[in-house]
C-alpha cells in the first residue's frame, strides 16, 4: 500500500516540474523593425487587415520565422547554377625520381704494399703524381737477391752439359738408365729454382699495376720496408663510383642503365650525370634496403674518392602526364574524385593519382589531358551534372551568396 503512494507522489511531482519549466506560452513573434500603433489607430489597423495576424510567420507558435532578417543566406538549391573556379588539366613530361646519399669511390684503387722485405733503394714518383700502367714506383736493395739468381744460372748450367753428357753416353750404353733419369731430375729442379730466384728479384721493384694518380708519399729514401706494409696509394680517378642505398620497395623499379644526377657540397648549384651500372645481389635485413652503384666520368679530375654524394635517380619518364591543381582532387572515403565541366555542367569523375610537383598532382587513370575541373566551390555541387558558371580566382565564394539583406533600422521613440 505504501510503495503504490510513493509512486504516486513521484509521478505528481515530474509532471509539476514538467509544467514549470515548460511554462506559459509565449506571445506572437513581432518584426523588431514594426511597434504596434497605440489607440484607435491600432484599432482601424486591425480591422483593415483582420488575417494578417493569421498570415504572420510563427503568430500562432510563438516561435521566430525561419530566416529572420540579416541571418545567413539561403542553401543553394539542387537546381540553381553555382559559380565556381575552374583550371584545365595539362600534359607535362614527368620523371619518377628517388633520392638518396652516398659517397664517392675510384673506379680502381689500391694501397701500394711490398711482397718482400728490404731497404728502398730508389723511389720514382712524387705524390699525388699521375703514373701509367707499369711505370716504376719503387725499388728495393736487390743485390742479395741478383747474386743469388746468377749463382742458380750457373748451376743451370752445368747441369744442362751433365744431362747432355748422360744422354749421349745412354744412347752408347755407357751408363744406366737410372743416371740418366738423376741428371734429367736435377736439371728440372735447377730451372724451378732459377724462375724463383728470379720471381724473387722482381718483387724488389714495384710498379704500378694500372694508370691513375697517387696519393701522399710516406716513405724515403733508405727507409727498411716489411712485407705488407703500406706505401702509397694509387686510383683511377678517370671515372668515378657512387654506391647508394635504397628501399627495397624500389628493387623491382631499379635496373640498370637509369640515369643519375648527383650533386656535391664542394661544388655547389652543378649536377654531374651518372648511370646506373650494377644492383647488389643482397638486400640488406638490418636496414632493408640495396646498394645500387651508378658509375660517372671524371675527365676533368674534380672529384675525389670519398666525397658526400647526393643523387637523385630516374625510376621511370612519362612525356604526357596530366596534371591539375591539388585542390581539384577532392577525396571522398578511400577514393579520389574531381569534378569535369562539360556543357557548364560538373560531373563527379573518380581518379588514381601520382606523382606531386609543386601544387600540381599527376592524374594517371580517370581524366583525358585538356578537361577543365573544379579547382573552388566543390561543396556547393549538390548533384552529379549540376549546372555551373565560371568565375575568377577568388570569386567562388562570393558570387553564390547573392544581396545581402536589409538591416533593419532602430525604432524612434
Amino acid at each position: 500500500m505504501y510503495w503504490v503512494l510513493a509512486a504516486a507522489g513521484l509521478a505528481a511531482l515530474a509532471w509539476g516540474g514538467w509544467q514549470w519549466q515548460r511554462g506559459p506560452a509565449g506571445p506572437a513573434y513581432e518584426a523588431p523593425s514594426a511597434r504596434a500603433p497605440q489607440g484607435p489607430a491600432a484599432a482601424g489597423q486591425a480591422e483593415a487587415k483582420p488575417g494578417a495576424a493569421q498570415g504572420a510567420p510563427g503568430a500562432q507558435t510563438g516561435r521566430p520565422p525561419a530566416d529572420p532578417p540579416g541571418g545567413a543566406p539561403a542553401r543553394v538549391g539542387a537546381g540553381a547554377t553555382v559559380a565556381v573556379e575552374a583550371a584545365d588539366a595539362v600534359t607535362i613530361s614527368l620523371s619518377r625520381v628517388v633520392s638518396a646519399v652516398g659517397t664517392l669511390r675510384a673506379a680502381e684503387s689500391v694501397v701500394i704494399k711490398p711482397e718482400t722485405a728490404g731497404r728502398i733503394a730508389r723511389i720514382g714518383f712524387e705524390g699525388g703524381a699521375r703514373v701509367r700502367k707499369g711505370d716504376l714506383l719503387i725499388a728495393l736493395d736487390a743485390a742479395i737477391v741478383a747474386a743469388e739468381s746468377e749463382q742458380t744460372r750457373a748451376e743451370l748450367a752445368l747441369a744442362q752439359a751433365n744431362y747432355q753428357r748422360t744422354v749421349d753416353l745412354a744412347q752408347k750404353q755407357f751408363v744406366s738408365e737410372r743416371a740418366r733419369d738423376e741428371a734429367a731430375a736435377n736439371l728440372r729442379v735447377l730451372e724451378a729454382r732459377l724462375k724463383l730466384a728470379q720471381a724473387r728479384l722482381s718483387r724488389t721493384e714495384i710498379r704500378a699495376p694500372f694508370a691513375g694518380v697517387l696519393g701522399l708519399r710516406n716513405v724515403s729514401l733508405g727507409d727498411y720496408v716489411r712485407e705488407g706494409d703500406a706505401l702509397v696509394v694509387l686510383e683511377d680517378v678517370s671515372s668515378m663510383q657512387v654506391d647508394l642505398r635504397l628501399p627495397e620497395r624500389f628493387l623491382s623499379q631499379i635496373r640498370r642503365g637509369q640515369q643519375l644526377r648527383v650533386e656535391f657540397d664542394a661544388w655547389p648549384g652543378r649536377e654531374f650525370p651518372a648511370e646506373l651500372e650494377a644492383i647488389d645481389v643482397q638486400v640488406d635485413a638490418n636496414g632493408r634496403s640495396v646498394v645500387a652503384r651508378g658509375r660517372l666520368a671524371n675527365a676533368d679530375g674534380l672529384l675525389r674518392a670519398g666525397m658526400f654524394a647526393k643523387a637523385s635517380l630516374t625510376l621511370s619518364e612519362n612525356p604526357r602526364a596530366v596534371m591539375v591543381p591539388e585542390e581539384a582532387v577532392v577525396p571522398m572515403g578511400s577514393d579520389l574524385f574531381v569534378y569535369r565541366i562539360e556543357d557548364e555542367k560538373a560531373f563527379r569523375t573518380r581518379v588514381s593519382t601520382g606523382q606531386r610537383r609543386e601544387g600540381r598532382v599527376e592524374i594517371v587513370e580517370g581524366l583525358a589531358p585538356g578537361a577543365r575541373v573544379v579547382t573552388a566551390g566543390q561543396l556547393k555541387l549538390q548533384r552529379d551534372g549540376q549546372q555551373v558558371r565560371v568565375v575568377a580566382s577568388g570569386q567562388a565564394g562570393t558570387a553564390a551568396q547573392g544581396p545581402a539583406a536589409p538591416v533593419p533600422a532602430p525604432s524612434g521613440g
